[in-house]
């Protein structure tokens, strides 16, 4: 995410240090959602499996990534092909709250859209934004569809040589009067 709020994976800065920060989170999620356009920007990455770049971090994030199961939400895709993905068989909601049923891993999520969805329907434990030291100017707002005030708790940080920082706030809590 840039400092103005905007969601362009092209505007940031993907040093070795943040791959390595995504690969370990990836490496020990239960699974990562995914909308149709970000699943199909995240197929680059089967292109580095099948011809590594030697550039280690990046290298050990496509594992990452392949290896993570992937569950898309499309209107449009009738299959994928990749192997740790499906697509999703019921609607966000129901989706979300099955995984959570389920003993294991953080569930993550990575698309803007559906980041958007689960705040909606207060589905969301955790915020790890990481905000890269760019302006972009213009762009895809990562809040960009929810509705009311929403007050987050900072939790902890975390500070990239890049300049870029990751932020991670879960709700604050109501206090009652």
């Amino acid at each position: 995410m840039t400092l103005d709020g905007f969601c362009d994976h092209t505007a940031g800065i993907p040093d070795d240090e943040i791959h390595q920060h995504y690969a370990d989170l990836l490496n020990n999620a239960g699974a990562i959602l995914y909308g149709r356009t970000t699943y199909q920007l995240m197929e680059y990455w089967r292109t580095i499996l099948e011809n590594p770049t030697g550039d280690k971090s990046m290298d050990e994030f496509a594992v990452a990534m392949d290896n993570v199961p992937k569950i898309v939400f499309s209107r449009t895709l009738k299959n994928v092909d990749w192997e740790s993905a499906k697509l999703a068989e019921r609607d966000l909601e129901e989706e979300v709250l099955a995984l959570r049923q389920q003993q294991g891993k953080d569930i993550f999520v990575g698309s803007p859209g559906l980041i958007s969805a689960l705040t909606e329907l207060n589905l969301i434990d955790e915020y790890q934004l990481c905000i890269h030291p760019v302006i972009a100017g213009s762009g895809l707002p990562l809040f960009k569809n929810v509705s009311e005030k929403i007050t987050l708790k900072l939790v902890k940080t975390k500070i990239f040589g890049s300049g870029a920082v990751a932020l991670f706030y879960e709700r604050a809590r109501k206090v009652s009067v």
